[in-house]
């Protein structure tokens, strides 16, 4: 049967593609945050997922106020970049896994979870800049995945515990698939930042650091941390982190964890990013 086998955390901020995109990642500002992923990009040649389940948050590309999903699932055949005002990021078209997300989605919508079934959309630096990071300048990915938006843009976004709880459902709906993958799955955003305002330019490194630790070893507590702490003390986008709760609901209770990097700054937040294994 299909079987996850590890998760990824990491921040998705747009910069880092347009690092990479023009060739910057050695100079002194860049080069930091791209030296916290060299361990990633071994690492992940080494176990060679099959499937990447990655969870992000559409930036008005794929989804505006006229329709705000909570969980909105792709199950189709590819997803080409997003135009994001700028042209589409010169990346590969991102590949699909239709049998596998359909169910998936199946699955979790009989556990209880409403999920937004799309067929056709762009994904946008939510999605590629993980990749990216992870596996570099291919030609084409070397995976299949299946992009899973979730709202964390337009209020109200879903708790913690309710992220939490439909990684674990993820978790049920693939090992209930008989076909033989390797499966990762990935959260991505954060850390703390805030775009707008006068607190625009947050970073609080004290609260980031301690949600790293609660995520690997204390997940449940992680989950009952409320909106409200999220927006006062990570900033308005803070809450993207709620994403990685939806990473860390499909593992193990217990995880090894294989790599830690956090840097600040990068643009206006820091970069956070985490690789656990199952035991």
């Amino acid at each position: 049967m299909a079987r996850i086998t590890a998760g990824v955390a990491t921040s998705h901020v747009p910069l880092l593609g347009r690092a990479v995109d023009t060739g910057c990642t050695d100079e002194p500002y860049w080069a930091p945050i791209f030296k916290g992923y060299e361990f990633s990009k071994k690492w992940i040649s080494q176990k060679k997922p099959d499937v990447v389940f990655l969870v992000y948050n559409d930036h008005a590309s794929a989804f505006s106020l006229d329709l705000i999903p909570t969980f909105a699932i792709g199950c189709a055949e590819a997803f080409a970049p997003a135009d994001e005002g700028f042209g589409p990021r010169p990346v590969p078209d991102v590949k699909g896994h239709p049998d596998l997300a359909w169910h998936i989605a199946q699955s979790v919508i009989q556990q209880d979870f409403d999920l937004t079934i799309v067929n056709k959309m762009d994904v946008d630096h939510g999605l590629t800049v993980p990749l990216t990071m992870m596996f570099g300048q291919p030609n084409q990915w070397p995976c299949k995945v299946i992009p899973f938006a979730v709202n964390v843009v337009q209020y109200p976004p879903p708790s913690g515990r309710r992220c939490l709880n439909v990684g674990k459902a993820i978790r049920k709906a693939v090992e209930s698939f008989d076909e033989d993958l390797n499966v990762q799955i990935w959260g991505t955003g954060g850390m703390s930042h805030q775009l707008q305002g006068p607190r625009a330019g947050l970073i609080n490194q004290d609260w980031d650091k301690r949600f790293l630790d609660m995520l690997v070893n204390d997940p449940q507590a992680a989950a009952d941390i409320p909106h409200i702490e999220y927006l006062r003390e990570t900033g308005s986008e803070g809450i993207e982190m709620v994403m990685w709760l939806v990473m860390r609901g499909a593992l193990d209770p217990a995880v090894i964890e294989r790599h830690r990097h956090y840097h600040v700054p990068c643009s206006n937040t820091a970069i956070g990013h985490l690789i656990l294994e199952n035991k």
